[in-house]
């Protein structure tokens, strides 16, 4: 199997077949590309163990920080149709990146990636693969080693982001217990969004799953909102306003 970088090359001019608001969509290659900034990951398939645990979720988490040094959009594009995509951005709580189906496999072949998984069951799927395309040209690509099984060593997102600036920082991960209808939850999320602070908000109450023993497990308290601003518990809304008033 013969992997070769394309980097100079344009991107392969196709139309992908996408789905919005439960109609079909054709988006053409300088739809995505062109006159922008563009980080791409390609992997596998949709569902698969290190693609949902490792390769779509990091790049969500650091699209911010992308976004922040220059990158316009970010894609996963995988040889699955536009229901899988789409039930699989569901699934995993997508929000920063887009997936694209490249259904029939086109822009894959094109950009020399096709390769056969048949092995698998999963027939003709890609190579995992990243790489940074300026106005629909190719700046530089990360190809996973050819290796049996399915290697992931250089097509992260960390790598891609440290290509793109050495000194770029993780953003710190913010995550809120809160309740319904509770007035200091209300006033915490304020004063995060205040501070340009993007979190994740954990429910709690009847039908959420998640109880007052479980905020007691993780925090040492049973009251919310319960705050924690990369990994390290603040606490609660009062807590959180102090937090920010100690920052330099």
């Amino acid at each position: 199997m013969k992997l070769t970088s394309i980097e100079g090359q344009s991107v392969p001019q196709t139309v992908f077949r996408t789905r919005a608001n439960h109609q079909w969509r054709d988006v053409s290659s300088d739809e995505l590309f062109k006159g922008k900034t563009v980080v791409v990951f390609s992997l596998p398939g949709a569902y698969t163990p290190t693609c949902s645990s490792s390769h779509l979720p990091r790049y969500n988490e650091l699209a911010p920080t992308f976004r922040a040094n220059g990158v316009d959009d970010i894609l996963c594009i995988s040889v699955n149709d536009a229901f899988v995509m789409d039930a699989w951005a569901k699934e995993l709580a997508v929000e920063n990146i887009h997936l694209i189906p490249d259904g029939n496999a086109e822009f894959t072949n094109g950009m020399g990636m096709l390769v056969d998984k048949s092995d698998l069951g999963f027939g003709k799927r890609s190579w995992r693969y990243s790489m940074l395309v300026k106005n629909g040209v190719i700046e530089k690509m990360f190809i996973e080693p050819d290796k049996p099984g399915d290697p992931f060593e250089v097509s992260d997102a960390d790598t891609m982001l440290h290509y793109i600036n050495p000194e770029a920082r993780d953003p710190e991960f913010v995550t809120v217990f809160t309740r319904e209808g509770c007035p200091h939850c209300a006033r915490a999320k304020a004063l995060l969004k205040a501070h340009d602070m993007t979190f994740e908000e954990i429910k709690t109450g009847m039908g959420t799953g998640v109880s007052s023993r479980t905020i007691r497990a993780v925090s040492g308290h049973s009251t919310v909102p319960q705050v924690f601003i990369g990994g390290k518990h603040i606490g609660g809304a009062d807590d959180l306003e102090k937090y920010f008033g100690e920052m330099p």
